[in-house]
């Protein structure tokens, strides 16, 4: 209650409506599988396209398990083709890997300069260079580089200054930052000026003393045998003194010619180099635990430093021990960004052993805030269609069968667990009539629709025809039907847009078997095109058989369940009842105005209920709130049936 203790005037607003809920998304999809690079335990991001996909999970190439020496189409980065293709409109995506050994990682990897091959260093990292890798594992980690090393136009100069009664000139630089490291070249030698030659420096700033100087590389194998710093008024930039700043810019180009390069541009060298307080070094950009996941996610490389690399000066080092010419061609004005780079190609990146059901079920680590597989889906609350591409692929054969089933039962198991979404379960590939109603026996969930068989389109990589397992076109379809039309109508008789032919072309007769046991077909009609001709879920409960119902209960659950949350912790009375029931019937009346819901009434179409006689005092007591809802879904029109005879112009019907 507010209180009125001043005499005055109070206005306040205050509202004279129920409250409304908004239906929630039906579209949003989670795929799960292998693919060509990109995170394994970062939270996944949601994608929009296809070139989405691609910049953050690799090309299309195939993917090259190294066990069995097995070479398969990449179904995941199809599957997303196919999604977008069809309609959908907005994915996660879910990257599976299996490391070939416990030590083997998958990244590709270099170090700088190259190590000599008769060494016998221990461990993965030598002291005195850099290491380039992968962030991720991955044939297509075998990443083409460049450094190139550029310089920033002359920042020292002078400027006047009154001292006493005079103006005098004095030495300043200009955009210069601590721990940048510089090259100092001299014009014209003075009387008691520091030695002629070029070299390279660390810019220091003495806070106190407001002054900088210069620290030489002492002991670098490259640089002059210079021992003591440079204070900044001992340059002379009257008798052409040079002071600039080094920087790297480093490129990045995936395997597949196709891809797009990505660059990042004068990045400073030492490690310890802060702009505006961030660490903003090479080393720092490129670290193995970037300062965001937006970054964990985008930038492709991992830059470390080893143990004797402590300044911009030795990373300096390790570049010039990687190319000798690098000095020359820095002090060489003329000197072309090609003679300035140095070009290489990580190597060791591998795509692993194709992954199997406890690597598709994930783990959760709270202690690291990690989360891979199926896990990972868990805390995106937006997902409403669920799939793992080309995780049949190999069905019925021995070497992959049974770990094929397990993920099979993996979905439903997620999708049961979430209560609001659908697994969309692919047929095995070859699969006979006899093999797919098999695997049709062995699950039953009101969560899971199977599809079969599957699609054949032309391959992007190939320019020949492939068989695709159909989740990524069945998906895209749902999503496509929700927009177009509305989660309540089947997502069936609807087109396959990518497909040029099925794995096999079914007649009404096979499909008089497949239907009735919850087994979805595609079928070809003349004149019709290739459609996908089936809706059902693989429950037993006749109930819950069609898919369309299962999604709309869902989308009903999840939006009322979302709408109502403002009633948690609210005073739990008549009061409160009333205005449960008034927003659960305007949201459902607004569901009958758009024909979801069977009847010519609304009382014929939902019921709610919120009162005394859903609630007992046990109930009152334990702080629950019961609201019974009953509603009257359409079902879809799956055999339609006209009945035609003969009649005479006198019979009266």
């Amino acid at each position: 209650m507010p209180e009125y203790l001043a005499p005055g005037v109070y206005v306040e607003e205050t509202s004279f409506r129920s409250k409304s809920i908004e239906g929630v998304s039906t579209t949003t999809t989670g795929f799960i599988g292998p693919c060509r690079y990109g995170p394994v335990d970062i939270e996944p991001d949601i994608l929009t396209s296809l070139a989405d996909f691609e910049s953050i999970y690799g090309d299309r190439q195939k993917l090259e398990f190294k066990h069995r020496a097995q070479e398969i189409d990449n179904y995941l980065w199809h599957a997303v083709r196919a999604f977008f293709q069809e309609g959908g409109k907005r994915l996660y995506v879910v990257r599976v890997f299996r490391p070939m050994s416990g030590m083997d990682h998958g990244w590709g990897s270099a170090d700088i300069p190259a190590p000599n091959p008769n060494t016998t260093t221990p461990g993965p990292q030598f002291p005195s260079s850099l290491r380039v890798r992968s962030r991720f594992p991955g044939e297509a980690g075998n990443l083409h580089i460049s450094f190139t090393l550029r310089l920033s136009q002359n920042v020292l100069t002078q400027q006047s200054q009154l001292q006493g009664q005079n103006r005098v000139l004095v030495n300043t630089v200009r955009s210069l930052l601590d721990d940048d490291v510089v090259l100092i070249s001299h014009g014209q030698s003075p009387p008691h000026s520091p030695p002629s030659a070029s070299d390279f420096y660390l810019a220091t700033f003495d806070p106190i003393q407001q002054s900088w100087s210069f620290l030489p590389n002492v002991g670098s194998p490259v640089s002059s045998p210079v021992s003591s710093s440079i204070p900044l008024n001992n340059l002379h930039p009257e008798f052409g003194d040079r002071v600039q700043v080094v920087t790297l810019t480093v490129s990045v180009q995936p395997t597949d010619d196709l891809g797009v390069s990505q660059v990042w541009a004068d990045l400073p060298l030492d490690p310890h180099h802060a702009r505006a307080g961030a660490p903003d070094s090479l080393s720092a950009k490129f670290a193995s635990e970037p300062a965001s996941r937006d970054q964990a996610r985008s930038l492709p490389i991992v830059v470390m430093l080893g143990d004797a690399i402590d300044s911009g000066l030795k990373v300096l080092d390790a570049l010039f021990a990687a190319k000798p010419e690098w000095p020359s061609h820095l002090e060489n004005p003329k000197s072309t960004d090609a003679d300035r780079s140095y070009n290489f190609q990580l190597a060791g990146g591998n795509d692993g052993d194709r992954p199997q059901s406890p690597d598709y079920e994930g783990v959760a680590e709270p202690d690291a805030n990690v989360k891979t597989g199926l896990k990972a889906f868990e805390d995106i609350e937006d997902i409403s269609i669920l799939a793992a591409p080309g995780s049949t692929f190999g069905y019925e054969t021995a070497g992959y069968g049974d770990q094929a089933k397990a993920i099979v039962n993996l979905l439903i198991t997620h999708a049961t667990l979430m209560r609001y979404r659908i697994s969309v379960l692919d047929s095995g590939n070859g699969q006979t009539i006899s093999q797919v109603r098999a695997m049709r026996g062995q699950i039953d969930s009101t969560y899971a629709a199977l599809y079969y068989p599957w699609v054949r389109v032309v391959d992007p990589v190939t320019s020949k025809e492939i068989e695709l397992p159909p989740s990524g076109f069945v998906a895209g379809i749902y999503a496509r039907n929700d927009i177009n039309r509305a989660v309540y109508k089947a997502p069936a008789n609807e087109v396959v847009n990518l497909a040029i032919g099925f794995e096999k072309l079914l007649n009404k007769g096979q499909q008089d078997v497949l239907n009735p046991e919850g087994i979805n077909c595609f079928r070809f009609f003349e004149g019709r095109g290739y459609r996908l001709w089936g809706a059902r879920t693989v429950s037993s409960d006749p109930e819950w058989k069609y898919v369309n119902l299962r999604r709309y209960f869902a989308y009903l659950e999840r939006s009322i369940d979302k709408g109502t949350q403002w009633a948690v912790f609210e005073p739990n009375g008549e009061l409160l009842w009333g205005n449960v029931r008034r927003t659960i019937e305007d949201f459902l009346l607004n569901e009958w105005h758009m024909g979801a819901l069977l009847g010519d009434k609304p009382e014929k179409a939902y019921f709610v209920k919120c009162d005394r006689s859903t609630m007992t005092q046990n109930d009152l007591d334990n702080g629950r709130l019961v609201c019974l809802i009953g509603v009257a879904p359409l079902r879809p029109a799956e055999f339609v049936i006209f009945r035609i005879g003969q009649w005479t112009a006198d019979r009266k019907i």
